[in-house]
């Protein structure tokens, strides 16, 4: 099947991730140069049932730039009447899951337990890509352990089904996120296809992701837990592939960026939830600094916007 062909957007991409891509890390993210943004995961059958959480999930602000929906599921059909629910959302992209590691998704046969069935992941993509007229995309992982090596096989079964590209993360599922990537496998997922593949895991900085294109020849890389308290990384990846001198924020840079996400966090989220989002947020942008080991309490105690400006206060005077 041909896929709907998708120009990248840009090198330098935010991968989806559970608790954390949410929209206003997104919106932060593409202010600091990332060029696709990646949403966190959405249940299939939790938009089928409705469920109230979802359409706070499902949430896209008009200034964050290119958005990746990501969807999971195991019901080739169910998945893609759902993408055909919610198409008229402003994303650009529908991504399939097939790369979660998290035990209650794989005990459900989601996520990265799809990668034990390429024909079931032939047939995921193909269904939706019949159903709906957005480009799809998958992200995958090396495989799903040591044994069962076929990222390759996968991407394959994907391409075939229509994909318009794929992301490769180099662990396997056994490895969760410990241990080193194994770049090896983006390059032999990248000679295999002709679609684009985006290339994940390890890149750190501009000098990892620059080794990683190197290395793999891939398409885009995608960065993850590196932009954790750290959406400043987008725009260093991208002055380091453009050869440019990058100077890291200053602290009052870093400071407004803090109360920044947390004006967001109250305006989507309000702050009983917002604040409680924050403590995470918090201590990743405070990793470092002195005097943020011995907050380490009150950050994980804090409650209201006041007792976070209080914090920052203490860190940044």
């Amino acid at each position: 099947m041909t896929s709907i062909q998708f120009n990248l957007p840009g090198k330098v991409i935010l991968a989806p991730m559970a608790g954390v891509s949410d929209l206003p890390f997104r919106l932060l993210c593409h202010e600091w140069g990332a060029s696709m943004v990646c949403m966190e995961m959405i249940s299939a059958k939790a938009i089928y049932y409705n469920n109230k959480n979802t359409e706070s999930l499902l949430a896209i602000h008009p200034d964050e730039g290119p958005v990746s929906l990501q969807l999971f599921g195991n019901d080739p059909k169910l998945m893609a009447e759902m993408a055909v629910r919610i198409e008229n959302r402003p994303f650009s992209v529908l991504d399939i899951n097939m790369g979660c590691p998290v035990p209650k998704i794989v005990n459900n046969h989601e996520g990265s337990y799809l990668m034990k069935d390429p024909d079931l992941v032939y047939d995921i993509v193909h269904e939706i890509s019949q159903a709906v007229s957005k480009p799809v995309s998958v992200k995958i992982r090396k495989g799903f352990d040591e044994r069962n090596v076929n990222a390759v096989e996968v991407a394959k079964a994907a391409e075939a089904g229509g994909a318009s590209f794929v992301a490769v993360h180099g662990r396997t599922r056994e490895q969760f996120y410990s241990g080193p990537a194994d770049w090896s496998i983006i390059k032999a997922v990248k000679e295999a296809l002709s679609i684009p593949v985006i290339g994940n895991g390890d890149v750190v900085d501009a000098d990892s992701a620059g080794r990683m294109f190197e290395e793999t020849g891939c398409d885009a890389v995608m960065v993850g837990r590196a932009a954790q308290g750290n959406p400043f990384i987008f725009k260093e990846i991208e002055c380091g592939l453009k050869g440019m001198p990058y100077e890291r924020p200053s602290t009052d840079e870093i400071r407004k960026t803090i109360i920044r996400h947390a004006d967001l966090q109250l305006e989507y989220k309000g702050e009983f939830i917002g604040i409680r989002e924050m403590r995470k947020h918090l201590s990743w942008y405070l990793k470092g600094f002195e005097g943020a080991a011995r907050l380490r309490a009150s950050i994980n105690e804090m409650e209201t916007f006041d007792e976070l400006k209080d914090i920052i206060e203490q860190v940044f005077r």
